[in-house]
C-alpha cells in the first residue's frame, strides 16, 4: 500500500527553493522516515526563471535517487530528532513528479505565497515555464476566474498535467467552468479561497458538491477547524478526498501546538506529514478505512487520471 503525499514544499529544514540536490533527498529521507511512500514536490511561484531552476534541482534529484535507489543512509533525520549523529538506514519516499502552484493565480488570495510573482494566465508564459520539464509536471495550481485561465487550464490538461483549482477567488460557476475546463482538482479547500457564502457558495460549494472534482484537505490542527473537517466527510463524495501535508521547510521543527506561522501569525505551511494527519483524523473519530484511502488509493487514482 502506498502512501502518497502530492503537495509538499519540504520539511525538517530543507525546500524546493534549493539548488543543491542533496536538499531535496533529504526532504524525501525525511518524508519516507514518517511513513510516506511517494511525493510530489511542490514548487513554490517564482519568477519563470527562478521556478525554472527549482525544477532542474529536483530533476537531478530525482535522476540522482533513481540511480541509487530509494535505500538511502540519512544521518539528515537525526538532525532534528537529537544532537545524536546515529545513522539509521531508511526507505525514502520516492520523487515521481512536481506540482507547480503557480504563478497563474489571484493575487487576492496569495495567502503565504508572494503575490508579486503572479502573472496573468498565457500560452505564453506556459510554454516557457514547461519547455523540457512537461515529463516531471504532475499538477499546476491555477485561479480558473482569472482573464484566459479556461484556455490555459485546457492546454494544461492537453499536455497531461493536472489542473487544480487554487489561490481563487472563483464564483461557484466560474469553479464550474474552470472544472468543464477540465481542472481536476482544489487546491487546499477552503485555504486561500473566496470563502463559502450562503448567497454565494463559491469554490468551495463547488468542491464540495461536485462527485467527481477532487480535494485536497491539510488536516492538521490548524488549517480547518475540526468541525469543518467533519463537514468535508459528510458532504464530500469520499473518493475524492486528497489528505495533504502542505508541508514547508519549517515543519517538523516548529510544534505541532504551535504551527508554522510567519511574524504575523499568518500560516505557512503544514505541521503534519500525511500519515500523522491520518492517525490524527482517525482519533477524532472518523472510519479508518475511509481516511487511509485519501492517503492511498485517492491521490493515485487522482495521479493516474481516475
Amino acid at each position: 500500500m502506498k502512501v502518497i503525499d502530492i503537495h509538499t514544499h519540504g520539511i525538517g529544514g530543507y525546500d524546493t527553493r534549493s539548488s543543491i540536490e542533496e536538499h531535496i533527498l533529504s526532504i524525501a529521507d525525511i518524508h519516507g522516515s514518517l511513513g510516506v511512500s511517494e511525493i510530489i514536490l511542490t514548487i513554490y511561484p517564482a519568477t519563470i526563471k527562478v521556478m525554472r531552476q527549482n525544477m532542474e534541482t529536483v530533476r537531478k534529484a530525482m535522476e540522482k535517487q533513481k540511480a541509487r535507489g530509494v535505500e538511502r543512509r540519512a544521518t539528515v533525520i537525526r538532525r532534528y530528532e537529537s544532537q545524536q549523529e546515529e545513522e539509521t538506514v531508511v526507505e525514502s519516499a520516492r520523487i515521481t513528479g512536481v506540482h507547480l502552484e503557480g504563478p497563474f493565480l489571484n493575487f487576492s488570495r496569495c495567502g503565504a505565497l508572494n503575490a508579486m510573482v503572479f502573472l496573468e494566465p498565457a500560452e505564453y508564459h506556459l510554454q516557457e515555464l514547461l519547455e523540457g520539464f512537461g515529463d516531471m509536471v504532475k499538477i499546476m495550481t491555477i485561479a480558473p476566474e482569472m482573464n484566459g485561465a479556461a484556455k490555459i487550464i485546457r492546454k494544461i490538461a492537453d499536455r497531461g498535467i493536472i489542473p487544480s483549482m487554487g489561490h481563487s477567488e472563483a464564483t461557484y460557476n466560474e469553479a464550474e467552468k474552470g472544472f468543464n475546463a477540465g481542472a481536476r482538482g482544489i487546491t487546499h479547500i477552503f485555504n486561500a479561497m473566496r470563502p463559502f457564502h450562503h448567497r454565494e457558495p463559491g469554490i468551495i460549494g463547488f468542491g464540495l458538491l461536485n462527485p467527481e472534482v477532487y480535494i485536497e484537505v491539510i488536516a492538521d490542527a490548524h488549517h480547518l477547524h475540526s468541525a469543518t473537517i467533519d463537514l468535508i466527510f459528510k458532504t464530500k463524495n469520499p473518493s475524492r478526498i486528497i489528505i495533504v501535508s502542505d508541508s514547508v521547510k519549517a515543519s517538523k521543527t516548529a510544534l505541532y501546538s504551535q504551527g508554522v506561522v510567519d511574524s504575523i501569525g499568518r500560516l505557512m505551511g503544514g505541521v503534519m506529514s500525511v500519515p500523522e494527519a491520518a492517525s490524527r483524523l482517525v482519533a477524532m473519530g472518523l472510519d479508518n478505512d475511509l481516511v487511509m484511502k485519501c492517503i492511498t488509493e485517492n491521490p493515485e487514482k487522482y495521479l493516474a487520471g481516475g
